[in-house]
């Protein structure tokens, strides 16, 4: 996505409902049936290095250590990156006129999207080598993977449902915040079935039902890196989930460091 932004968070914090800037609690839902989006409790319990140069488009936690997508043209990467040093183990830059985007991870294979060229790359886990490229209609913004679907945003309201193999759309996601659609969903990560996703510009991350498309409960990490830390461009921007401790990560753009997070 671009670094440009004309209202960008106006637009988002109204999508969220007035009075969210702050950590306030979201309006309560004018339908009683509807259950109230929940507020989530966190915690930091680690705070590792992490590239300040990299600007963070996806990440994805795998045996130990993480795949990484970082945007900018011309200095987009995928990389694998060791955990808890932070170092670079393995490198490759994409072409330069490409853009970075989201990342997941599909058996043995690594699929990256890229922001207005319309090409996913398609990797060997292990060397990194390009086995295929996929192409596809608008942007490409964060990707994840269910365990059947890959799943998409584009910087809209809308989650597209892809077929892994040949990323084929299968089915589009709207995705409400109290029946209000809520555009900029960035990056994406699976959560015990749920979706998450980073809203691009703020400093929370959505919980979304798969079937529904609403969001259920989301988390405020404002002040989870400190302002003298922050600029105009370094916007939270990374999740990812190691399944069998049940740790969340999170990340941003040229953020300097990557945070462990105990959700409750």
């Amino acid at each position: 996505m671009p670094t440009r932004v004309a209202g960008v968070a106006s637009i988002v914090l109204a999508a969220l409902g007035a009075g969210q800037a702050g950590g306030q609690a979201p309006p309560t839902p004018a339908d009683p049936s509807v259950a109230p989006i929940r507020p989530l409790r966190w915690e930091v319990v680690g705070t590792h290095p992490h590239d300040p140069g990299a600007f963070l488009q996806g990440l994805v936690w795998h045996e130990g250590g993480f795949f990484e997508s970082t945007g900018l043209l011309g200095r987009s990467t995928l990389r694998r990156v060791e955990f808890p040093s932070g170092r670079v183990l393995r490198r490759v830059n994409l072409p330069a006129d490409v853009f970075g985007e989201g990342l997941a991870r599909v058996g043995d294979r690594l699929i990256q999207l890229t922001w207005r060229s319309g090409r996913a790359f398609v990797y060997d886990l292990r060397t990194f080598r390009v086995l295929e490229e996929f192409h596809y209609e608008g942007e490409g913004w964060g990707l994840a993977f269910d365990g059947v679907s890959l799943v998409q945003s584009d910087g809209s309201d809308v989650l597209t449902f892809r077929d892994p193999q040949r990323f084929t759309p299968t089915r589009r996601l709207p995705v409400t915040w109290n029946g209000q659609p809520l555009p900029r969903l960035n990056e994406l990560e699976v959560v015990d079935g749920r979706v998450w996703a980073n809203v691009w510009y703020t400093d929370y991350i959505v919980q979304i039902d798969p079937a529904s498309g609403r969001v259920t409960s989301y988390l405020d990490l404002t002040g989870l890196l400190p302002a003298h830390q922050r600029h105009r461009d370094a916007v939270l921007n990374g999740i990812a989930y190691d399944p069998a401790t049940r740790r969340l990560f999170v990340s941003g753009k040229l953020w300097p460091s990557l945070f462990e997070i105990r959700v409750r």
